[in-house]
């Protein structure tokens, strides 16, 4: 990574040891509190993600998601990110997920308050209003990567392969049966087959993301310039682990 994120990074990250009594400080020009001797990082600021490029950001998620797995996750003060972020938010990413409950990806990437626009819709898929709130976030707000997060085991992809029928949720996964029918499987194909619905999961994020590019000019314009780029993963819920897609 860049000398700038690293500087920015070592700035948010840092741990400093308390004073006796371990009462409250507030680090000179850091923007960093200090409680009982460890430091809790504040929002993001507009220098700091415009210092990012867009593989600094993934780069970041991806450290988030390593002490996320590791359980050393940052001691956020979602009180001062509040108070930080309350007059302007910098986010340096936007992620398309899923509803489930086991899958917020702030959690996930030890994100804190203002690093990251999140839209959540059963089985991450695309539709109008994502793709202009992803143009809201890259060409508006100035955020660096679009991550597309499917899961495993997801309910959404195999109610798809299922074809179930309930409600207006007969149409949100017909918007899943692209990747139902274009997944190359030769075993079983059905929604007791955790491998074809895991295989199924990420060519969803797949399609997700063609659909990204192929509906908005802006966005598609904006990552052939270098300005953002758009990745896929899928989060698997036995071991926490983020895996980007090729």
């Amino acid at each position: 990574m860049s000398n700038k994120l690293d500087s920015c990074i070592s700035r948010r990250h840092a741990i400093k040891t308390a004073l006796a009594g371990g009462a409250a400080s507030l680090v000179a020009g850091t923007g960093l509190m200090s409680f009982s001797g460890v430091s809790f990082a504040a929002a993001l600021t507009k220098e700091e993600r415009d210092a990012m490029s867009p593989d600094d950001v993934i780069a970041m998620m991806q450290e988030g998601n390593e002490r996320f797995r590791s359980g050393k996750m940052q001691q956020h003060d979602y009180l001062a990110q509040k108070r930080a972020s309350a007059k302007g938010q910098f986010p340096a990413a936007a992620i398309l997920s899923c509803i489930d409950s086991r899958t917020p990806a702030e959690i996930l990437l030890d994100m804190g308050l203002g690093e990251s626009f999140n839209a959540r819709v059963a089985g991450n898929i695309c539709n109008d209003d994502i793709v202009g709130s992803l143009e809201f976030a890259c060409a508006a707000a100035g955020a660096k990567v679009i991550l597309v997060m499917g899961h495993t085991a997801c309910g959404a992809v195999k109610g798809a392969i299922d074809k179930v029928k309930l409600g207006k949720l007969t149409g949100l996964l017909d918007e899943i049966q692209p990747a139902v029918q274009t997944t190359k499987y030769d075993g079983d194909r059905t929604s007791k087959n955790a491998e074809f619905v895991d295989q199924v999961a990420a060519n969803n994020v797949r399609h997700s993301i063609k659909e990204i590019r192929e509906e908005s000019e802006v966005l598609a314009k904006m990552e052939k310039e270098g300005k953002i780029k758009i990745v896929g993963a899928m989060y698997h819920l036995n071991d926490g682990r983020l895996e980007l897609l090729s």
